[in-house]
C-alpha cells in the first residue's frame, strides 16, 4: 500500500512511523512529506531510507492513505487535496473534529462510525482519548452524568522546541547560570516555545484563551467527549495544565453517573476496555505514572474512589503516553479499522 506522512520529521510523524512499522502495517511505497527546507532529507522505514518530498508530489503519487500531524491550517489545505485524489486522510489536527460531517474516532469506542464516505477522518485530542477510553464502558452501563478533568499534560505535546526549551532551562540550571528563583532573568536568552519558563514551573495554560476564560484545549476535551461517546448530555468541565515532565499526560478526573455502583464495578467495567490497564492498588504503592507510561500504547488508571460529595461518583487517575495512543497510535489504528472494513486500496 501506498502511505504518504503529512508531518514525517515533527515528534508525532516520527512516532507514526514507527507505529506502522510496529504494527506490520502493509506499506509498500511511503511518501514521507514536510516542509520545503526538509525536502530531499531522509528518514528510515522498515529497514531502508526514504527521502522526504513535496505536498505536491504526495498528491500525484495518489496514495491509498496519508496520516496527518502538520497542524491544522496545512490540514485544511492539503486533507481535502488528498482525499480529492482517493486518498483516505487521518488527521492528527483539530481543524476537523467537530465538523459535523467528519468522523471523529477512537476505534475501539466508536470505529463503527466509519464507512465509504469518509474520506477525511479526524484524531481525537490527546488528553480526551485517553479520558474516554476508559469512560466508554462506564457510561454505557452507569450513564455519565458530569466529568470534571485537570490535567497535567506533558511538553512533548507542544513538539521538539518545547523538548528542548525544558532541556536548556534543566542545563542552565545545572551550570549555576540561573540560581534559585531568579529563573526569570535569563528569560529571552534562549528559544523559547511558552510563555514562561517551563522547568520546575507549572503553566494553566494550554493553547490560546477563548472568551469564555477556558483555552481551546479546555473546550476540546469539553466537545470532542460529547461527539466520541456520543451523548450531549453529559456535562464536562476541564483545567488543562502543562507540567514540565517528558513520559505522558496524567489526568485527575471526577466523575458522576446516574447509577449506584460498587468500585469493583468500575474497575472492571474500565479493565473490560480494550487497550485499558487497572493499577490500582495503593497499598503496594500501585498507580500510574507517566515515567513508566513512556513508550506504551495503553492507558493507565488508577486510585479509583468514591467521591462522597455526590450520591452516584468517583475519582481517578489516568496516564497514557500522549504521542503514542494519544496521537500516533491512534491515527495508526484508525488506518488499521479502515483497512478491515476494506476501505483501502
Amino acid at each position: 500500500m501506498k502511505v504518504a506522512v503529512v508531518g514525517a520529521t515533527g515528534l508525532v510523524g516520527t512516532r507514526m512511523l514507527q507505529v506502522l512499522e510496529e504494527r506490520h502495517f502493509p506499506v509498500t511505497e511511503l511518501l514521507p512529506v514536510a516542509s520545503e527546507k526538509s525536502i530531499g532529507r531522509k528518514v528510515v522505514f522498515a529497514g531502508r531510507e526514504w527521502s522526504v518530498v513535496s505536498a505536491e508530489a504526495a498528491i500525484a503519487a495518489k496514495p491509498a492513505l496519508a496520516l496527518f500531524s502538520a497542524g491544522g491550517s496545512v490540514s485544511g489545505e492539503l486533507a481535502p487535496r488528498f482525499a480529492a485524489v482517493g486518498c483516505r486522510v487521518v488527521d492528527n489536527s483539530s481543524f476537523w473534529r467537530m465538523d459535523p460531517d467528519k468522523k471523529l474516532v477512537v476505534p475501539e469506542i466508536n470505529g463503527d462510525v466509519l464507512g465509504p464516505d469518509d474520506w477525511i477522518i479526524a484524531n481525537p485530542n490527546c488528553s480526551t482519548i485517553q479520558m474516554v477510553l476508559p469512560l466508554a464502558p462506564v457510561h454505557k452501563a452507569l450513564r455519565i452524568k458530569r466529568i470534571v478533568v485537570s490535567t497535567y499534560q506533558s511538553v512533548t505535546g507542544t513538539g521538539y522546541k518545547a523538548i528542548a526549551q525544558m532541556n536548556t532551562e534543566r542545563h542552565l540550571a545545572e551550570q549555576d547560570v540561573i540560581a534559585g528563583g531568579d529563573r526569570q532573568s535569563h528569560w529571552g536568552e534562549y528559544p523559547a516555545v511558552y510563555p514562561y519558563p517551563i522547568d520546575q514551573n507549572i503553566l494553566p495554560h494550554i493553547d490560546s484563551f477563548l472568551d469564555n476564560g477556558y483555552t481551546k484545549e479546555e473546550m476540546k476535551m469539553v466537545n470532542e467527549t460529547k461527539k466520541i461517546l456520543r451523548d450531549d448530555s453529559i456535562a464536562v468541565t476541564a483545567t488543562t495544565v502543562r507540567v514540565p515532565v517528558q513520559g505522558g499526560h496524567s489526568e485527575s478526573i471526577n466523575v458522576e453517573v446516574e447509577k449506584p455502583f460498587e468500585l469493583d464495578e468500575i474497575r472492571a467495567l474500565m479493565a473490560s476496555e480494550p487497550g485499558v490497564v487497572v493499577q490500582d492498588n495503593p497499598a503496594a504503592n500501585e498507580y500510574p505514572m507517566p515515567l513508566y507510561a513512556w513508550g506504551k500504547d495503553e492507558v493507565f488508571v488508577g486510585r479509583i474512589r468514591r467521591d462522597f460529595t455526590v450520591a452516584n461518583g468517583f475519582n481517578f487517575w489516568c496516564v497514557s503516553d500522549n504521542i503514542r495512543k494519544g496521537a500516533a497510535t491512534n491515527a495508526v489504528q484508525i488506518a488499521q479499522k479502515l483497512r478491515n472494513l476494506n476501505l483501502l486500496d
